[in-house]
């Protein structure tokens, strides 16, 4: 009989089947023993699979742990605020990504915070692309021009609100919320926006 690899069960699972086992180990892995602490090794042995298996659909522990996350909560890209105001959607999207942090809890924040340079560039681009369409809607109602908004000023909440988690394994206030969007954000925004085209 074939095996998945060093660590076959005697019926073999393939394709979604595998896939979904293998990501419920890993959070349920990650649960017993912290980010710090989890390895493919574990992950493989709870799942009852090769390591070898995890290899193939995952180039390290970080974007294992990345995928088990996704499966496990809805994508944050996936339900993009849409209230018809700039300042309410991104006030809600770092509402979204305070409650990421909750259900995440700091250890596997800051455990992925601190291997991000693991994951692919398909990743750091996430935000970029969400906060990109919260910002061209909002220069289609006129609330902005778009042309005087670069990439740094796009992922600036974002990145401001990461800085935030990094830093605690207290909940973040919401007055830190507002402080972001209401004293540097909207306030940038809206000093390049004043600037007259180049």
């Amino acid at each position: 009989m074939s095996s998945e690899g060093d660590g076959a069960r005697a019926t073999r699972r393939r394709g979604t089947e595998l896939e979904a086992a293998i990501l419920r180990a890993t959070w349920d892995e990650l649960t017993a023993v912290g980010y710090a602490r989890l390895s493919m090794e574990g992950v493989a042995e709870r799942a009852q699979t090769g390591k070898q298996v995890l290899y193939r659909r995952w180039r390290n522990r970080a974007e294992l742990v990345l995928a088990a996350a996704r499966h496990r909560f809805t994508a944050i890209a996936d339900d993009i605020p849409d209230t018809g105001d700039l300042r309410e959607d991104v006030l809600a999207l770092l509402r979204r990504m305070v409650r990421r942090f909750s259900d995440f809890g700091p250890d596997l924040v800051h455990g992925l915070m601190a291997e991000a340079g693991d994951l692919g560039p398909e990743v750091r681009e996430i935000m970029t692309g969400v906060m990109g369409t919260i910002l061209e809607r909002a220069a289609r109602r006129g609330e902005i021009r778009i042309e005087a908004v670069n990439r740094r000023i796009t992922t600036l909440p974002a990145d401001l609100l990461r800085h935030e988690m990094l830093l605690t394994k207290d909940p973040i206030p919401e007055a830190a919320i507002i402080e972001i969007v209401d004293e540097v954000f909207l306030p940038l925004i809206r000093a390049r926006g004043e600037r007259p085209p180049v």
